[in-house]
């Protein structure tokens, strides 16, 4: 008979999944260790990142599957259901369920007992695995899952894994650091101190128009989404909606999908919201996405407000600090157009500095699930 976890990762076999991410959970350590070693595997900054990871690799036909602890719930709410829940694409969450069973964090409590609660508030449904016998609940629900396009939680309780699991010595600890090299030390460009902004983003996304033809392009939300609508339309420009911080997520989980090229055009403020998803990308390194972030140094979609790129960050100097190499710096035609018409293998970032400011468009006039429709299409081409 086959352990606990094995019986487990032989049900999400048996399902189809086959793209999988997760934040660690002692409760779970072992499980954890299996599903690396036996699907597509992406580990995680932030369990909200694997929500927007997940959606991206959905589009592209996979069957995501997340893992992670109670507290990370708290974390993916508004992107589960201004993302996944309303593109209508399918994710499984499996989660350690803290603050249940001999729990020695206080802390673990009021998130892990409210849980229920919380995803029942969310209209997202769940079912409590309390017992090994609950696993032919997981089978029924999984095929729905990825059946009707909808996100299911599975409430782990610890008392699955028996004692000995719950023991943090039982971890056999990968040590994967001879693999890391030191990063070399970053130097301040002269272009660092001297870019300056020539062009709105709505002019930026004139000038690169035309090299955005025939690529995934996933687009941050609000006015940049409705000037890139407004500029080029094409059926695959993916249009984020209510998910702010998750564009480059989506745009890396598409990436990993697929061997098209993709382009995510972001922001700063949205880059902000979510920068581990850049250490991430630069781990997983896919050779067919780049990273086009404008900065214009305000949240452009809710008044120009300022960002702390015009105070104290630079976007390019935190990507390559993260592990990103190939960055450059733009603000000029000339170099906007050399930096998008640049070709080259490994993950690549562009800082395109833009002059804040909005062109007064009208709103997306395409309803977002024929939009997921058409992208899901053209990626499947």
């Amino acid at each position: 008979m086959p352990g606990t976890e094995e019986e487990l990762v032989g049900i999400l076999k048996n399902n189809g999944v086959d793209f999988t991410s997760s934040l660690p959970c002692e409760k779970i350590k072992t499980l954890l260790e299996m599903i690396e070693d036996s699907f597509f595997h992406v580990p995680l900054t932030r369990e909200e990142e694997g929500v927007g990871i997940s959606a991206g690799a959905a589009l592209s036909g996979k069957k995501p599957a997340m893992f992670i602890q109670s507290s990370g719930i708290g974390n993916m709410i508004n992107a589960l259901l201004s993302l996944t829940g309303f593109y209508e694409l399918p994710l499984a969450i499996f989660v350690s369920q803290r603050g249940i069973y001999k729990e020695k964090i206080a802390a673990q409590l009021p998130m892990g007992q409210r849980l229920p609660m919380i995803l029942k508030g969310a209209g997202i449904s769940y079912s409590i695995i309390s017992k090994r016998d609950d696993f032919r609940v997981i089978g029924k629900k999984l095929k729905n899952v990825y059946m009707k396009n909808m996100i299911h939680a599975f409430l782990l309780s610890p008392a699955i894994w028996g004692e000995n699991e719950l023991e943090v010595a039982s971890y056999k600890f990968k040590d994967n650091t001879g693999d890391i090299k030191p990063s070399p030390l970053i130097r301040l460009r002269r272009t660092q101190l001297s870019a300056k902004p020539k062009l709105t983003r709505y002019e930026i996304l004139e000038v690169i128009a035309r090299y955005l033809a025939e690529k995934i392009v996933v687009c941050n939300l609000g006015f940049p989404a409705k000037e890139l609508f407004h500029i080029k339309h094409q059926p695959s420009n993916f249009y984020m909606l209510g998910s702010m911080g998750m564009a480059t997520p989506a745009g890396l989980g598409i990436s990993l999908s697929t061997e098209k090229e993709v382009v995510v055009i972001d922001g700063d403020g949205s880059l902000l919201m979510n920068p581990g998803t850049l250490a991430t990308a630069a781990c997983l390194a896919p050779e067919n996405l780049t990273i086009f972030a404008i900065d214009n140094k305000a949240y452009g979609s809710t008044g120009d407000q300022p960002t702390l790129t015009g105070a104290c960050v630079d976007l390019e100097m935190v990507t390559r600090g993260f592990g990103i190499k190939d960055t450059v710096k733009a603000s000029t035609k000339k170099e906007l157009i050399n930096a998008i018409k640049r070709t080259g293998k490994g993950i690549r970032f562009i800082h395109a500095i833009a002059i804040p400011g909005n062109r007064d468009v009208p709103n997306i006039s395409l309803h977002h699930l024929e939009n997921k429709k058409q992208v899901a299409g053209f990626i499947k081409t």
